[in-house]
C-alpha cells in the first residue's frame, strides 16, 4: 500500500518540483517502511567520515535488490542511481526512478556522452550518487571485479569517491529469490577518495576500480564461510 501511495506522491510532485528532493523524501520514507515492516535492521557505521555539506560518488558492492532501499535510508543524502535500465519497468519504482532523474542505462547501447551530461548536471546541483560497479547481484556475497567504466564521471571530473561495504543483504532477499527474510545489515562507510589530479582514461579507470574494489571487499564478504580445506 505504502508503494503505491508514497511512488503516486512521489511521481505526482515532480509536475510541480522539477529537482526531485520531495521525490527523494517519498523514496527514504518508502525505504524505511519497507526495512521496518520486513524486519531489517541497518546497523551503518562511518557517516562520521563525511562531510554533510558535501556531494559525493557513493561506490557500494551488490547482494540484494534490498541494497536500494539500504542505501537510501542509511545515507542522509540527496542521492540519485545509476542502474540498469531494467529496473525503469518496475510500477511505482521504476516510475519513481524516472521521473526523479535517477540515470537508468542501457547495459547493450549506452549512451556515455549523455550519462556523463545527466550526472555532471545533478552534481553541479548538490546531488550525490550512488553506484553498483559490479554490474549485478552476488549471489554468494563474494565481491565481483569492479567495472572501470562506472569510475569515468568521478575521475575526469575530480569528484570524492566514497567506498560502501554492505554485508549481509542477500540473506534478506537473494538473487532470483522474491520471499524476504528478516535479519540484520551491515552498512560501513569507508573513507572518501579525493580524485583530484587523477586521470580517467580506461586503463587508470580500471586501476583505480580495482583499489576501490580491494578497500570494500574484506568487509563486504566478512560473512562469507570460508572453503574447506
Amino acid at each position: 500500500m505504502y508503494t503505491v501511495v508514497l511512488g503516486t506522491l512521489s511521481i505526482g510532485s515532480s509536475l510541480f518540483e522539477r529537482s526531485g528532493r520531495f521525490a527523494h523524501w517519498c523514496a527514504r520514507t518508502w525505504s524505511r517502511l519497507i526495512l521496518v515492516t520486513t524486519g531489517v535492521r541497518v546497523e551503518v557505521s562511518g557517516l562520521e567520515r563525511l562531510d554533510r555539506e558535501r556531494a559525493y560518488v557513493f561506490v557500494a558492492n551488490h547482494q540484494s535488490i534490498y541494497d536500494i532501499p539500504i542505501v537510501f535510508w542509511s545515507l542522509p543524502y540527496q542521492i540519485r542511481i545509476i542502474a540498469k535500465a531494467s529496473l525503469g519497468r518496475f510500477p511505482f519504482l521504476g516510475w519513481h526512478l524516472r521521473r526523479a532523474g535517477h540515470i537508468l542505462v542501457d547495459r547493450r547501447h549506452p549512451d556515455r556522452a549523455a550519462i556523463f551530461g545527466r550526472a555532471s548536471r545533478l552534481m553541479k546541483d548538490g546531488l550525490s550518487l550512488i553506484v553498483f560497479p559490479e554490474g549485478t547481484r552476488s549471489r554468494d556475497g563474494r565481491v565481483a571485479p569492479f567495472k572501470g567504466g562506472s569510475f569515468y564521471l568521478a575521475l575526469e571530473a575530480g569528484l570524492p569517491v566514497v567506498p560502501i561495504a554492505i554485508v549481509g543483504s542477500r540473506h534478506v532477499m537473494s538473487k532470483g529469490r522474491l520471499a524476504t527474510s528478516p535479519g540484520r545489515v551491515k552498512l560501513i562507510v569507508h573513507e572518501p577518495i579525493d580524485t583530484t589530479g587523477l586521470s580517467g582514461n580506461p586503463r587508470a579507470a580500471r586501476a583505480f576500480a580495482a583499489r576501490v574494489r580491494e578497500i570494500v571487499a574484506p568487509a563486504a564478504e566478512s560473512d562469507v564461510a570460508a572453503p574447506a580445506a
